[in-house]
């Protein structure tokens, strides 16, 4: 009599682990990128479409019929320069200076020796765990107080102190890891502290400061409940409050298609930024995962 293949001899794990690679694992990748991908894909095409085809019912997922109107409409009826570029200020002033604080905090707390060091790290990293909307109505306050509503540095600041706890956990794990040596080396060479943290040490920690940076410029970017609640001028609104506020400019119609052309605009920075970093991001985040 022949004997049946025993399921668990080594010819049938293999061909197992070969399923798996082969067709479960592909198609498992597949399934998460068009979940993934789908919300932005929707929003893609519906502000392709023409008004006849985003009222239709049944929906009509993929359209005939495609038009820029929607985006025209948004550059000529409506100062979305305005808001791309306050958006952007936003962004990039609170990045450079949360990164021009958090790394040297980071680098003195991953080298000096620090009365009540262990204090401070579970502050900031209780701090980076608390939810930012309880500190909300503090910073409201603040801003009535310093008469800073309708102004920039009301963002600018906010942004700075809410991603700062983020920048120092990532850059002082980062810093951990750079060997000593070379600081020593710096020091018998004549470096000051600031010529070797900008000269030697900054220029090796570029994927955490990539990493660091395009995680804060995110935030700010899309952040929505400081925006609308600080900045009521239409002249200084970001694109996310803009967005927002379409659906009251038609009366009771909702323009579904224009705030979908504004969701594309203001993603699609987003998506190139993270695609061209993307090597250092991964590098940043892994290298500051090894040792904490």
């Amino acid at each position: 009599m022949t004997s049946l293949p025993n399921s668990s001899s080594p010819q049938t794990k293999t061909k197992q682990i070969n399923i798996i690679k082969l067709i479960i694992l592909p198609l498992g990748i597949i399934l998460l990128v068009i979940l993934c991908l789908a919300p932005l894909l929707w929003q893609l095409l519906t502000s392709l479409k023409v008004n006849q085809d985003i009222s239709s019912l049944p929906n009509i997922y993929f359209p005939t019929r495609y038009t820029l109107d929607h985006y025209i409409n948004l550059f000529t009826s409506r100062p979305l320069v305005h808001y791309i570029f306050n958006s952007a200020f936003v962004s990039i002033a609170s990045t450079l200076l949360c990164l021009g604080i958090g790394t040297p905090a980071a680098y003195a707390l991953a080298r000096l020796t620090l009365r009540g060091e262990k204090i401070i790290l579970a502050g900031i990293i209780i701090i980076s765990l608390f939810p930012f909307i309880l500190i909300f109505l503090g910073l409201l306050e603040i801003i009535q107080i310093l008469k800073l509503g309708n102004n920039y540095i009301s963002l600018i600041v906010s942004y700075t102190a809410i991603n700062l706890p983020l920048t120092l956990l990532v850059m002082r794990s980062f810093f951990q890891q750079l060997p000593r040596e070379l600081e020593d080396a710096a020091k018998v060479d004549g470096y000051s502290t600031w010529q070797m943290l900008i000269q030697i040490l900054l220029p090796l920690t570029v994927p955490a400061l990539v990493t660091t940076g395009i995680l804060t410029f995110i935030f700010a970017w899309n952040e929505f409940i400081l925006s609308l609640t600080f900045i009521s001028q239409e002249s200084l609104k970001t694109l996310p409050v803009a967005a927002a506020q379409l659906s009251g400019s038609l009366g009771k119609e909702i323009p579904y298609g224009a705030i979908a052309a504004m969701t594309v605009i203001g993603t699609f920075p987003l998506v190139v930024l993270v695609m061209f970093f993307q090597g250092k991001i991964v590098q940043g985040l892994t290298s500051g995962a090894v040792k904490g």
